[in-house]
């Protein structure tokens, strides 16, 4: 992996140890700014102003307070006034705790950095550093910038959160800046990046980007960008709001006039409407929305891929196709030498050695670093030889030559295209044949095949490159083997119903073997060619004929990767494509979720692109997903507790004063039963975990609920409101007074909303069992002490009240989940039948 450096930053090499000058660092902050890495817009405070100014609540207990004052009721005044802060303060926490934000990955940044300036040391905030300075950073420390080691001491340095790699990297010194006309490209091993830190030893670095050009800071900032577009679920959402608005309109308006016909008063039906108007008020389906937003990107961030537009949070989790490239993504990107197929009478350690001598070590070509890494692998030393002439590899010659002598000895090594060596080598025609059906077969297993030969020159030997005669030695194979976890990623997409196509320029066969090592498609996986596959769709062949069984694309270019997500798109799969290039652009921009590589990906690719991974790695792709689905699922959940609750707190509060009874529930009511109602559904269901590492979605239509979620919903809504109505008959009816009535129905919603919170968590989580007694206890406490009831118009119940409440709410909870569950069960057979 190399990196560009652009020379103008670089100036000379090694850099002057006093550092720059003061001068000079004024001059590059008004050229590259300053080392902002992870800017945030704004103040956080004026920001959590806004969003807690926004609850309607607030402003709707502020007027009531005001009206209740304005008339003279002081008490209820100060009450309302009273009952705000606990509300604001639980706005506070609930926007620092689910915001949508990247602000937890600044941990990874340093605050200060050591500096040479002047030719003294300075210790500075690290938002100063500008390009050119010399910066050192010991053991436990971050980098502060992107930079070129210039020496080290013992470096190991922890890259995981670029990586994903758990193991230290050994980092080295740039003995020497490649130069060439305006940038010099920089391997992996001399760089430090910002976001990661050192374990062991010291580094001095010459800062070459800060920023927004560090890999770690152009990454998370572009992930701040959020899109505009609208998802299925927003306008579902949207659609819902409106919905419920209208109708919370409609019935205020009727229950303000039906209480003045009975006589109540002005007062009473503005009170009356107002109160309905907010327990009716639909603002947690969009709070909750954005909130699981926020909390998806953050999670994904964590799992180390970062979101540019929130809203991808929800299309990741519906994902049902991933055109993946090969290289880097499936596979390490990096080539190993994996066969050796030695000659007779020549050992393998003999073959390896014979190609080391023909391989030039720390040049970039990756046919050569693999070499000299099997060769540092294997133990044995490498020749004390002197080299006399090098013939380095051409497209015309397709080989490389080098001349030694070793030991007194002339001999020649030559290493390339396998039938360049066979035709250089003096070998009969039955061995001829023996090796070219090898090569064969060697290349049909997915391997890039070079051959190896070598001869002794004579005293005759004046110059120039040997072309005949020579020994032939073997065969070497070199491959790109699959990244650790990528199989067991590919079977859990595969279980989970995700359909994989590997999209490579890579041969048909080299395909076919990548795709047989992860286990992609059946024992002898589909593989069709680019062009194959344009010249198919575009003559009208039938696509989901065409594409069936199909597990990868062969010699394809960009063109063929956007005709491929169009075809899966109108055969109604939700695409999730990978790219890297800016002929990748206009497939990540066609795709339903576009996922760039933030490592090796061009800034077009991550401009346009829906996810970054830091990464670059295929399991995060499958970690995205299966985190989008869980928070899928566990938005379904928390909309599902707030329509069941909802119902009989919204029916209840409308038919027991139509009816011509006293208000069931007054404005401080509405604040008791949202203090619960807001932070269940925020914070409860979001850290319900997956029960599988990645759960299959079942095979319904888009659609957020399905018409047996909608019955169950309505089923548990309206034996909800009978038991409220119901326990408030009962306390009335048995001569009772109002505020007693008023209470039970009260603990009826909180034990319903507990209920509700148990049967659909299982009270797997910590939040869910504390929300759970949280419900109970401050019901206990608010209506069973009895300074606290009074100022809450309400009365201590009986024992026999609270075995109602808490009986009767647990049943018409769990009753119809059971039956739901009972007729919603899926068979073996029927999943079977699903798959295929």
């Amino acid at each position: 992996m190399y990196r560009k450096v652009p020379l103008e930053r670089s100036g000379s090499w090694p850099p002057n140890p006093a550092g720059l000058t003061s001068s000079e660092v004024e001059h590059r902050r008004q050229a590259y700014g300053p080392n902002d890495i992870l800017e945030v817009a704004g103040s956080p405070w004026r920001e959590l102003a806004l969003d807690t100014a926004s609850d309607p609540m607030i402003w709707f207990l502020v007027g009531i307070a005001v009206l209740y004052a304005a008339l003279g009721s002081t008490s209820e005044a100060i009450t309302l006034g009273l009952a705000i802060l606990p509300l604001v303060a639980m706005d506070a926490f609930l926007h620092r705790r689910t915001q949508a934000s990247t602000r937890g990955l600044s941990r990874q940044l340093a605050e200060r950095a050591s500096v040479f300036r002047d030719g003294t040391t300075l210790s500075i905030p690290a938002v100063e550093l500008v390009p050119g300075d010399l910066v050192r950073v010991e053991a436990g420390d971050f980098f502060p910038a992107d930079g070129i080691i210039v020496s080290e001491t013992g470096a190991q340095v922890d890259e995981s959160s670029l990586t994903g790699e758990a193991y230290p990297v050994r980092k080295q010194a740039l003995p020497s800046l490649p130069r060439g006309p305006a940038e010099a490209d920089v391997e992996n091993v001399h760089w430090a990046f910002a976001g990661t830190h050192v374990l062991t030893g010291s580094t001095i670095l010459q800062i070459v980007f800060t920023g927004q050009e560090t890999l770690y800071g152009g990454i998370v900032r572009s992930a701040v960008s959020s899109g505009k577009a609208r998802t299925p679920l927003q306008r579902s959402i949207s659609s819902l709001v409106s919905f419920l608005l209208a109708a919370a309109a409609v019935l205020c308006a009727c229950l303000a006039f039906v209480r003045i016909r009975q006589g109540y008063g002005w007062l009473d039906a503005l009170v009356s409407a107002a109160t309905l108007a907010v327990a009716a008020l639909p603002e947690e389906f969009p709070v909750v929305f954005t909130a699981f937003l926020g909390v998806g990107v953050y999670r994904l961030a964590q799992r180390r891929a970062l979101v540019r537009r929130a809203v991808s949070v929800e299309n990741i989790g519906r994902v049902s196709c991933i055109c993946s490239d090969k290289t880097g993504t499936l596979t390490e990107g990096r080539l190993h030498l994996s066969r050796l197929l030695a000659a007779d009478e020549i050992p393998e350690s003999r073959l390896l050695t014979l190609a080391s001598l023909v391989s030039r070590r720390d040049t970039g070509d990756p046919l050569d670093g693999a070499v000299h890494h099997a060769l540092d692998e294997s133990g044995h030393p490498l020749p004390d030889v002197e080299i006399v002439e090098t013939y380095p590899f051409t497209e015309s010659r397709r080989r490389e030559t080098v001349v030694v002598r070793e030991g007194g000895v002339l001999k020649t090594v030559t290493k390339g295209a396998p039938e360049v060596m066979l035709s250089s080598s003096d070998l009969s025609e039955k061995d001829r044949l023996f090796w070219t059906s090898r090569i064969r077969e060697v290349a049909s297993q997915g391997h890039k095949v070079l051959g190896c030969a070598w001869r002794n020159l004579d005293s005759s030997w004046t110059g120039g490159e040997p072309d005949r005669g020579y020994r032939f030695a073997g065969l070497l194979g070199f491959r790109d083997p699959p990244r650790e976890g990528v199989p067991q990623a590919v079977d859990n997409c595969r279980r989970a119903g995700i359909r994989i196509i590997m999209v490579t320029g890579d041969h048909p066969e080299t395909a076919r073997a990548i795709a047989t090592d992860i286990g992609l498609g059946a024992t002898t996986p589909r593989i069709v060619s680019g062009t194959d596959l344009e010249v198919a769709l575009n003559q009208g062949e039938d696509a989901a004929v065409f594409l069936k069984d199909v597990v990868a694309v062969a010699r394809a270019l960009p063109a063929h990767k956007m005709i491929l997500v169009q075809a899966l798109q109108a055969l109604g799969e939700i695409v999730a494509v990978t790219g890297d290039g800016v002929n990748d652009v206009p497939a990540l921009q066609a795709a339903d979720i576009g996922i760039a590589m933030g490592q090796r990906g061009t800034r077009s690719a991550r401009e346009v692109a829906s996810i970054v991974l830091l990464d670059d790695n295929f399991r995060t792709i499958v970690n995205a997903i299966a985190e989008g689905r869980q928070l899928f699922r566990n938005l379904k959940l928390s909309f599902q507790y707030l329509l069941m609750i909802h119902i009989p707190f919204i029916v209840t509060a409308t038919v027991i004063p139509l009816a011509g009874y006293p208000l069931l529930f007054l404005p401080i009511h509405v604040v008791w039963l949202e203090a619960l109602i807001h932070p269940t559904a925020l914070l409860v269901f979001q850290e319900l975990p997956a029960t599988t590492p990645l759960e299959r979605v079942a095979g319904e239509d888009s659609r957020f609920f399905t018409r047996r979620e909608w019955a169950l919903m309505a089923t548990v809504g309206a034996l909800l409101t009978l038991l409220i109505v119901a326990s408030y008959d009962r306390s009335l009816g048995s001569g009772r007074i109002i505020e007693h009535a008023r209470a039970m129905a009260l603990v009826g919603l909180t034990c319903s909303s507990a209920a509700i919170t148990a049967a659909l968590t299982r009270l797997r989580t910590k939040m869910a069992r504390f929300m759970v007694a949280a419900s109970v206890a401050l019901a206990v406490l608010l209506v069973q002490i009895a300074p606290i009831a009074d100022r809450l118009h309400v009365r201590p119940l009986h024992l026999d009240d609270w075995a109602v409440a808490m009986v009767g709410a647990l049943a018409c909870v769990l009753a119809p989940m059971a039956v739901w569950q009972a007729l919603t069960k899926v068979s073996p057979a029927a999943v079977r039948k699903a798959r295929s």
